[in-house]
């Protein structure tokens, strides 16, 4: 009875931990590629994850500390009208976890340099003999979206794309660093995981704080998406959160810290490393 007890424990953890990974690493990706800009002379104004620019976090979950690492990456590719941005997401577990949850994830979205627009967001994952490998492609003309579930084809169907610009979900918690939204203010955003689409209410906590990472020390605002205009959904109905700190020293804003919180245990991502755009 004993070993049957802890067996079923240690499930959870493995699954919840590859699921953190998995939804913060193509949330961040999505977000930060769809962020408006600050001004127009440092930035694009559609693309919020510049050329060249990447960041780099690490995992913990619950008190253990250095459970894997997310690494977002954006390079533009092409020119003129066709030119495109690739936002890259590589996940992976490290150190001792590894050996305990040996996860690998890849996230790849692609914007229209021009407009901003999400034209596709790929996933792939695998955590032993779990594979995990959809993809989304958007047509906005006909206001349709093709999920594909590479791994199981019948679970693949075509989705109305509901009115707004879509990003990735916890991504478009990290595309408000562009936002200059202020303590006490909330704003709307469409976002997507897997081939459910949320309408969100973004929020932005009156208290600043203090968070420290690798980097140093950062000021920053933390910012909280609910589900208020409609009933909630998918992880938001089964009582999971979410939250991400904004840096406000200085104009980068950079997303130092998020977070996502099931019922089972809590996953949060630092930042450890930063390059700027080319």
């Amino acid at each position: 009875m004993i070993a049957t007890v802890k067996r079923i424990q240690k499930r959870p953890g493995a699954n919840a931990i590859g699921r953190f990974l998995r939804r913060a690493a193509l949330a961040l990706a999505g977000a930060l590629a769809a962020a408006p800009a600050p001004a127009a002379d440092t930035i694009d104004p559609h693309i919020g994850l510049r050329d060249g620019e990447s960041l780099t976090y690490s995992v913990r979950w619950g008190l253990i500390p250095f459970v894997g690492r997310i690494k977002i990456s954006a390079d533009r590719i092409g020119a003129g009208t066709d030119a495109v941005m690739r936002v890259t997401t590589t996940t992976w577990t490290s150190g001792l976890a590894r050996g305990l949850f040996p996860f690998d994830g890849r996230g790849e979205s692609v914007y229209q340099a021009a407009s901003g627009r999400l034209l596709s967001s790929s996933e792939w994952s695998t955590y032993r003999n779990k594979v995990v490998k959809n993809s989304m492609t958007f047509n906005y003309a006909r206001k349709v979206a093709l999920y594909t579930d590479e791994i199981h084809p019948e679970k693949s169907h075509a989705i109305p794309i509901p009115e707004g610009n879509p990003s990735d979900l916890i991504l478009a918690l990290i595309k408000t660093r562009f936002w200059n939204i202020t303590p006490g203010q909330k704003r709307d955003a469409l976002v997507f995981f897997q081939d459910q689409f949320y309408p969100l209410t973004i929020i932005a906590q009156d208290e600043p704080e203090v968070v420290l990472t690798a980097l140093g020390f950062f000021n920053t605002m933390a910012l909280v998406p609910r589900m208020e205009k409609t009933p909630p959904i998918g992880m938001f109905k089964r009582g999971s959160t979410v939250q991400v700190w904004i840096e406000t020293d200085d104009d980068r804003h950079l997303p130092v810290r998020f977070q996502v919180g099931f019922r089972f245990g809590t996953g949060t991502a630092s930042l450890i490393e930063y390059h700027p755009p080319k």
